[in-house]
């Protein structure tokens, strides 16, 4: 006669958890809520951290940027329908950006929503998702719940990263299995990023052009900065004396302060150059689509390293495209350059000359004496510049119009992957996502220097800051508005400007209320002492900086892409 034993059974929390860690992570950024709040509560309670944002943008901003600076996926769980449409618009941000990470979240039952019964936050999330994220999955049966979370952390990860949607379906969430089959299913992954090696071919044309240039130019994006072959790519630089002009995320991979660093004269180099080897950048409109004005002859070759044979050629001819992984590449065409002569010594004289020029003609433009409350860009980036210049270990968060575009100009940088900003699309609302992830990752200082406008895309979550007790400044740029905080109503309407700000604002007291330290800067002299202070003492803090009105232009640089109406004659 046979007795039935009792099966012991395990439920599909424990499967996404550990196959989580087993996949390398360690943090989730996002927002309790139906039906996910006991996931989040078993995380933690399993050794997890979890940082519960204001906002699940800002929690997927994190998510994002913490993939960006560590290599590993950040990981945003969201609830179903507008909380996972509030965490696609960050995922869709890391994707466009090559940043990998992974969007979870919650959803209705399946038979429910597929035949569009109404249940609660009911929506087909996988098929809105897919179109602004690198891959989406779902997950229907806890036995899928190992290869489902590898198999997004292997297509985050792999190739040019981006972000990856996992559907968790509620018939999933509910399931159990036995204990001891479950074991045997979970694993952990093997080489999630294989190298990918570019054709010896495809080297040898590329260093045969760079040895026959004139004016060659070296040009670094974020992908090259995301690589994390500081040595290589500064050996290369250093080896062929070739002048390198960083994008604003490159910013640091050499310091901005390197003899051939070029950034400073932008306008000079871009036209001037007759090759530019492209490294972890693409052709689009932060560089003029490789066409036009911003290169002024359109006699130059370019050398392009991407992963993505499909970014080759894709807004003007590639003289010698190398497709293959940023750190193989690199390696292969040092190899191929060594002995080669070094660049033209006129050209990197012509370029140091107008870098000379161009930071005597700004400097004392940084020291300008102003009223207090009447602070302009320059001078107050002047004072935080001369700051950050002693904490290089200090990551620079950036956004806003002439907050971004100042900033990039005037402070420099000097270690890799310390400056995040608004990134491939130029947006605004990346900022305290940004502060968060950066200080979760890194444990170091974070600086936000944010234009008023910018700020408050994110602003809420300045109590997750305090919360969490991050080592994060913020930095105001306040002038009153978007772009001027003076603006007269074009119509003559009595309602405010579309473009300005209630007058007088003080942000600082937003902090205040939150339990976090808040200053008032009204004169360059205050905000030196106040940011180092705030750097010092890693307590979170607001320096809300006062400035003149009318400092700003619209648009900062990209005024020309703005519509104009016109108007019928």
């Amino acid at each position: 006669m046979s007795t039935d034993t009792e099966v012991e059974l395990t439920d599909s929390f424990y499967m996404i958890i550990e196959s989580l860690k087993r996949n390398g992570i360690q943090n989730i950024y996002g927002i309790p809520g139906i039906p996910v709040t006991a996931l989040i509560r078993s995380w933690q309670a399993d050794g997890g951290k979890f940082f519960a944002c204001r906002h699940e943008t800002n929690a997927a901003m994190a998510a994002g940027v913490a993939g960006y600076l560590t290599g590993v996926p950040g990981v945003c769980l969201t609830t179903p329908a507008p909380g996972f449409l509030n965490g696609l618009a960050g995922a869709a941000n890391a994707t466009t950006n090559g940043w990998p990470m992974i969007l979870l979240s919650g959803a209705a039952q399946r038979r429910n929503t597929d035949l569009q019964q109404g249940a609660f936050e009911e929506m087909d999330q996988l098929n809105a998702a897919r179109p602004h994220v690198k891959a989406a999955y779902r997950i229907n049966h806890i036995r899928d719940i190992p290869i489902g979370i590898t198999r997004a952390v292997r297509t985050a990860v792999s190739g040019r990263p981006g972000a990856v949607y996992v559907d968790l379906s509620h018939e999933m969430l509910t399931g159990t299995m036995p204990a001891e089959e479950a074991e045997k299913l979970l694993f952990t992954p093997v080489d999630l990023t294989p190298k990918q090696l570019p054709d010896p071919a495809s080297i040898q044309r590329a260093a045969d052009l760079l040895k026959g240039a004139k004016n060659p130019l070296i040009l670094l994006g974020k992908g090259a900065a995301y690589a994390k072959i500081d040595n290589e790519i500064k050996a290369l630089v250093e080896e062929t004396g070739i002048p390198f002009l960083p994008m604003s995320m490159a910013k640091g991979l050499l310091p901005d302060n390197h003899p051939q660093c070029a950034g400073a004269v932008r306008s000079f180099v871009l036209p001037g150059a007759d090759v530019v080897l492209i490294i972890g950048a693409r052709l689009n409109w932060l560089l003029g689509n490789g066409q036009g004005a911003t290169w002024g002859n359109q006699l130059k070759k370019f050398i392009q390293i991407d992963i993505l044979p499909q970014e080759i050629d894709s807004n003007v001819p590639i003289a010698a495209p190398i497709v293959g992984d940023i750190a193989s590449s690199v390696a292969a065409l040092r190899t191929a350059l060594k002995g080669a002569s070094k660049a033209p010594a006129e050209w990197l004289s012509a370029i140091s000359e107008r870098v000379a020029q161009s930071r005597e003609k700004l400097a004392p433009r940084l020291q300008v004496k102003t009223a207090p409350g009447m602070m302009n860009y320059q001078n107050s980036l002047g004072a935080i510049r001369g700051v950050l210049a002693k904490y290089p270990n200090t990551t620079l968060v950036n956004e806003g119009a002439n907050a971004l575009d100042n900033t990039r100009m005037i402070v420099d940088q000097y270690q890799p992957r310390r400056r995040i900003d608004s990134g491939t699309w130029g947006i605004m609302g990346i900022g305290m996502g940004a502060c968060i992830g950066s200080a979760v990752v890194t444990g170091d200082p974070v600086v936000a220097v944010e234009g008023d406008s910018a700020f408050g895309f994110s602003g809420m979550d300045v109590e997750t800051i305090v919360r969490y007790n991050l080592p994060v400044t913020i930095c105001i740029m306040n002038n009153g508005g978007i772009y001027k905080g003076n603006e007269a109503n074009a119509g003559g309407f009595a309602e405010p400007a579309p473009t300005a700000f209630t007058p007088g604002i003080r942000y600082d007291k937003m902090i205040d209320a939150f339990g976090g330290v808040g200053k008032n800067a009204t004169t360059p002299e205050e905000l030196a002492t106040m940011l180092e202070d705030s750097i010092k003492s890693r307590k979170p803090t607001l320096i809300n900086i006062v400035l003149d009105p009318d400092a700003g232009v619209e648009s900062g640089r990209i005024s020309g892409l703005n519509i104009e109406r016109k108007k019928k004659k």
